[in-house]
């Protein structure tokens, strides 16, 4: 068997910022620090949260007050605005991880919506980084597909604009950008808030399918941009399988292939890829 691995296989730059930030916080925490919480799911991937929880560092969802000296690291995928700006009038520490890409597209969504525009976003309604886009939108639409967009009643008394959750799928939001230009305004504002990581992941994803038998995808379930990798590999017609760990491999399956390919989603820290990548090569040695 020959195992080819996507050089773009694991973590991105936003979940490594984040994760280095929550590790400074545990091992240099602020002088007087109670608790060190995560404002949600530090990333998607059940193994990376088992660990810190381990190290002792909580959740919360920003709802409740904290005490004095507690430790609130934002996660990568950004929070809503209103629960910010609770957090930021509380006595405690703020350390804000949110990727820079969401950064951006928070402050891109913001500038428009200021100027009384319709926000039409394209993404997973209960992710919660589009949670927190739609806050800088006080007018927004969510919608999923194409599909769910055609049946949406357009108001011609409304401007609108269009934006994406920044691991949506490149090619079919341009499908909707086009649908969008084509039918309801010419001159809509379209905001490229795709992260240019999750593009070349997908593209490199299409590319090895096509030079494959089968796809392993490895990531957290509840991880869209890596869900959205194995929607592609599907796509390609090959066999293709999303697992988060080793032990999830259906080798009896994978041994009637001799050319297999391997990535991971954005979430997927080093060490699950090589537990995978090492399964994999002691199951079908070359």
């Amino acid at each position: 068997m020959e195992l080819i691995i996507a050089e773009t296989a694991g973590f991105c730059m936003g979940v490594d910022m984040a994760l280095h930030k929550l590790d400074n916080a545990v091992s240099i925490p602020p002088q007087g620090t109670q608790h060190i919480y995560t404002l949600g799911p530090i990333i998607h991937n059940p193994q990376v949260l088992a660990k810190y929880k381990g190290l002792g560092v909580l959740q919360t969802d920003g709802t409740e007050p904290l005490q004095a000296g507690d430790v609130v690291v934002i996660r990568a995928h950004g929070i809503p605005r209103h629960i910010q700006t609770k957090l930021e009038g509380q006595n405690i520490t703020v350390v804000d991880a949110t990727c820079p890409k969401v950064k951006k597209a928070q402050i891109l969504i913001q500038r428009q919506a200021d100027q009384n525009k319709h926000l039409l976003l394209f993404g997973e309604r209960d992710h919660p980084e589009v949670q927190g886009l739609v806050s800088y939108a006080p007018k927004h639409t969510i919608f999923e597909s194409l599909e769910e967009l055609q049946a949406y009643d357009v108001d011609p008394a409304q401007t609108y604009f269009l934006a994406a959750q920044t691991t949506q799928d490149r090619e079919s939001f341009n499908t909707i950008r086009e649908y969008l230009i084509a039918n309801v305004d010419a001159g809509m504002t379209i905001l490229d808030t795709i992260c240019m990581a999750t593009k070349d992941r997908q593209e490199e994803v299409r590319k090895l399918s096509r030079n494959v038998q089968a796809m392993v995808i490895v990531g957290g379930k509840n991880s869209g941009n890596t869900r959205r990798l194995a929607q592609i590999a599907q796509e390609s017609e090959i066999f293709a399988i999303h697992v988060e760990t080793a032990e999830e491999l259906p080798l009896e399956e994978l041994a009637a292939f001799t050319r297999i390919g391997l990535t991971a989603g954005a979430s997927t820290p080093p060490w699950i890829i090589q537990n995978v990548a090492q399964t994999l090569r002691l199951a079908f040695p070359d």
